[in-house]
């Protein structure tokens, strides 16, 4: 199986509804678990974000399916390659297709920063408020998947080039090159080597979605075998005590995430047996006018929801703390933490869709490479 990544390249290429959808369910999945789980405790330095993770033993295992930055790599290596074939057809020269698709990301990512620093540095001096720094730093901080995606935009050229001349086996050395540095970091403590995985292994999720419709040609079987080898490899990882259990970052624990380590791999492997075993019911349901229309309203928003979402959980949780009278959170949930999560998504939700409405009318009369509605490539 190799990517169409020559110059054989089919000249129209269609639109796949459950590629949409799954690029949707990733952003959604993404912001929702901001909007609910993020635990704000409060001291003197400023607000520190926590997870109920820490708080409940087993919770973890929620994160195997509910952390879709693999999944969203996967499809994001996909829809790339589909518009280069796209814009080779038009004659585009690849250093300017990856030139435009950088622009058109970092321009709004770049513009949400700035606004934030220049707006804490004013407040933080005008008003002596020496907790707005952090406070800065947590609504800008989810920006990092957006640096790690532009990064992997910019090297398609290097990625074209490893499957064009490797092939399948690019793939192995990348793997095996995440071993070495994960027992330099794990074994050595090497931490800060490690942080080339952030290459490494979302690398080899973006090329994997290069393979996309090879795996979507592949029988039931191979489906079913991406889906055991992924979960009993990272059952394996976990079991051997050497990796966390959490796909996300737990506090007073190392992180799977912050760099990857090679049990990303491994959850990229079951999420994309789970994405192609759910395919036949999910293809059936997204045929339905209603699913379909929800699917290309989110992914309309997609980006501008990602990139403000934060932006919102700050001015709704300013909000409930203004009403509750106190600041921050319970540090360990109870009952009444958990009946609040609707609470909590329903009003970052409401401080959200302003701020994306303002920032339309903005982009509308000084145009920039990327206006919320226009889609991600």
């Amino acid at each position: 199986m190799h990517p169409s990544t020559s110059e054989d390249t089919p000249e129209d290429v269609a639109r796949d509804g459950y590629v949409d959808f799954l690029r949707a369910f990733s952003i959604l999945i993404v912001v929702l678990w901001h909007w609910a789980f993020t635990i704000l405790q409060w001291t003197d330095q400023g607000p520190f974000a926590t997870s109920p993770l820490g708080s409940f033993s087993g919770l973890w295992v929620l994160t195997w399916l509910f952390q879709v930055l693999p999944l969203f790599f996967y499809v994001g290596g996909y829809v790339h390659l589909k518009a280069w074939q796209r814009a080779r057809v038009r004659g585009e020269h690849l250093g300017h297709f990856v030139w435009r698709n950088l622009r058109k990301l970092s321009v709004p990512a770049l513009l949400l920063a700035t606004v934030w620093i220049v707006l804490g540095s004013v407040l933080g001096s005008v008003f002596n408020l020496t907790w707005v720094g952090r406070a800065v730093v947590l609504v800008i901080s989810p920006l990092w998947f957006i640096g790690v995606y532009l990064l992997l935009i910019a090297l398609i050229p290097v990625w074209f080039a490893l499957q064009r001349r490797f092939g399948p086996v690019a793939f192995v050395w990348m793997v095996g090159l995440t071993i070495v540095l994960d027992i330099a970091r794990f074994r050595y403590h090497h931490d800060g080597i490690a942080y080339l995985n952030m290459v490494l292994v979302w690398g080899v999720a973006f090329q994997a979605g290069f393979y996309y419709e090879a795996v979507v040609r592949a029988s039931r079987k191979i489906d079913a075998a991406l889906l055991w080898a992924g979960l009993f490899g990272l059952v394996g990882l976990v079991g051997s005590g050497l990796y966390p259990g959490s796909m996300v970052g737990v506090p007073g624990e190392a992180s799977n995430m912050a760099p990857p380590t090679l049990c990303i791999v491994a959850l990229l492997t079951f999420q994309i047996g789970v994405a192609e075993m759910g395919r036949p019911a999910m293809v059936r349901w997204l045929a339905r006018p209603r699913p379909h229309r929800v699917v290309e309203v989110i992914n309309r928003f997609a980006l501008p929801v990602f990139l403000f979402h934060t932006t919102g959980m700050a001015i709704g949780r300013g909000i409930i703390y203004f009403v509750n009278g106190k600041l921050g959170e319970h540090t360990d949930p109870d009952l009444s933490w958990w009946l609040q999560r609707p609470l909590y998504i329903g009003v970052s939700l409401a401080c959200t869709l302003p701020v994306i409405w303002l920032f339309g009318r903005y982009a509308r009369r000084h145009p920039t490479p990327l206006a919320p509605s226009v889609r991600p490539a």
